[in-house]
Formats: C-alpha cells, sequence, structure tokens
C-alpha cells in the first residue's frame, strides 16, 4: 500500500510543475489557478509523507497519513516558500488504491456560545483599559515558530485555529483580561479559556468590539494590514466566521501572507481560494491591532 501511495503522490508532486501525466487532479488544478491569476507559479515542490494509522473493514483498507508540503513560488521577479501540513486517507480495494483524499477540517473551530452584541457593549464600556505595546514582530516570530505544531504551554484542539492565532497575539504582548468569565474579556488561564479565545466568531466579534486590553481597527482592504495584524474568513458568507489567520508576510504586489492552524499552513495566500471550504460567497473581515504606543 505504501508503494502505490508513493506513487501516487509523485504524480500529484508532477503535476503541480506541469509534468503529470494520466489524469487531473481538481485541487491541484484550483492551486494552479489561483497562483495565475497572481502571476505565479511553483517552480519547485517537495514533500515529505508520513504514515499516522492504518484501517481495515473487509476487502477495504485505509492507510492514514501527513503530507508537509512545500512550494516554491515564483511571482514576477520575486520567490518565496509557502508551506502547508496536509492530513490525508488513501482508501484500497483488495490491495488496489482507488481513492486518495485530503481530511478536511470542520469548520467552525469550537463550538461555543454566540456572543450577544449589546452584552460586549456594555462590558467593554466599564472594563479597565489595560495599557501595552504591541510588538509585531514577537507575534510574527511566535507564528514562524510553531504553525506546524503545538506550544506545550497552551492547550491545544483538534479544531485550532483560533486559539494558535490567539497565542500569536499574546507572545506580542496583548493582555489576557475577563478570567474566569468564559462570555467575557480574552484569555487563556488554569486549562480553562474564554470564547473568545477559541471560537472563531466570538474571537472576530471581541476584535470588533473591544476597548479594554486587546484591541484592534478594522480597515477596509488587506492592503492596509500589517505584520501581525488579523484576518477573519467567513466561508459560506452567512454572517458566522469560521476561521483566523494572522498576517506573516507579503508577496510581490504587497498583498499578504498568512500563517494559520487546522490545515497548518505558512505564507499562504490570504484569500484562500485554494481552500476545499472556499465558497464563492466567502466574506473577510480585515483587523489592525492597536495598542498605546
Amino acid at each position: 500500500m505504501k508503494e502505490q501511495v508513493q506513487a501516487h503522490l509523485e504524480n500529484r508532486l508532477a503535476h503541480l510543475i506541469g509534468r503529470g501525466i494520466d489524469r487531473e487532479f481538481e485541487d491541484i488544478e484550483q492551486k494552479k489557478a489561483q497562483l495565475a491569476k497572481r502571476n505565479a507559479g511553483i517552480v519547485k515542490v517537495k514533500a515529505d509523507a508520513k504514515v499516522t494509522r492504518t484501517e481495515q473493514k473487509g476487502s477495504h483498507s485505509f492507510l492514514y497519513y501527513q503530507v508537509h508540503m512545500q512550494y516554491v513560488i515564483k511571482q514576477k521577479s520575486t520567490f518565496y516558500i509557502e508551506e502547508a501540513l496536509e492530513e490525508r486517507r488513501a482508501s484500497f480495494y483488495e490491495g488496489r488504491l482507488y481513492e486518495d483524499e485530503e481530511m478536511v477540517p470542520a469548520y467552525p473551530d469550537f463550538h461555543g456560545k454566540n456572543p450577544d452584541i449589546g452584552e460586549m457593549r456594555a462590558a467593554e464600556n466599564v472594563d479597565v483599559r489595560i495599557p501595552y505595546v504591541y510588538d509585531r514582530l514577537k507575534a510574527v516570530q511566535y507564528a514562524e515558530k510553531w504553525w506546524n505544531s503545538f506550544n506545550p504551554a497552551y492547550k491545544s484542539f483538534t479544531d485550532d485555529c483560533t486559539n494558535f492565532i490567539s497565542q500569536c497575539l499574546h507572545a506580542g504582548g496583548a493582555p489576557m483580561r475577563g478570567y474566569p468569565d468564559r462570555n467575557k474579556g480574552w484569555w487563556m488561564q488554569n486549562n480553562n479559556w474564554s470564547y473568545s479565545w477559541t471560537v472563531a466568531h466570538s474571537f472576530k466579534t471581541y476584535l470588533q468590539y473591544s476597548k479594554a486590553g486587546l484591541r484592534a481597527k478594522e480597515v477596509s482592504s488587506p492592503q492596509e494590514l500589517k505584520y501581525g495584524d488579523v484576518i477573519c474568513i467567513d466561508f459560506q458568507g452567512d454572517g458566522r466566521f469560521d476561521h483566523s489567520l494572522i498576517v506573516t508576510g507579503y508577496d510581490y504586489y504587497g498583498m499578504p501572507l498568512v500563517n494559520a492552524h487546522t490545515t497548518n499552513s505558512r505564507k499562504r495566500y490570504w484569500t484562500y481560494e485554494d481552500s476545499s471550504a472556499y465558497t464563492p460567497n466567502i466574506r473577510y473581515k480585515f483587523f489592525t491591532i492597536e495598542d498605546d504606543s
């Protein structure tokens, strides 16, 4: 089975740089189309695969594995490296590979209370302002260090995207507050956490209305974002935000590249058009972190 998966993976890699044969891969064509829209393309790709478990159900066998993808992307006269960790499952019938698919995480990342906007505004108006200076370099350094692993100092989740972004902001100096009320503030402490720390929609709402501690200003375009700023994504366009990203770089045109957990990604293009969760109804919120500097 491993030999068949290896051959299949090598064919996928060949397709990424335009040398594949035998078949097309919808996800690869989607990624290449997104890159082409930006006058970019993949010039080299590397993949390191690791089997995580196997499963047998009658005549069907399943091999679960992780693939660390590294893409060298050329855009105009510049190059940068994008990385991602894919969780995949190869399916076999009587020992023959018939399907290989990415195990796409479910969104939202954690199911918590949908915040009441009126209550949040009232609470923010009476809370004591906590002065701080946001160190964007430290936030980005944290995002680079832990993009593909979990800091043992914090609790981790299977769907970890907002927890990861919260950690990045805290590493940059944003202060926690509100403990132990999970509906208030932004915090993780004593094996407990606020909804705003872990839930993408609650986090987005907190950034919109917080006047004390961690604060942010919503801006109208991604070009206004700086290193360490935040993008929130509503994949379905239904008003419920599902995913959180942190800006860690820029492409040739000055558009943000982001790091994220839950499909761990590094220097991914901010629109997420190459994600299987993408829909034409997708909506974004752009937040620049404010401080007292």
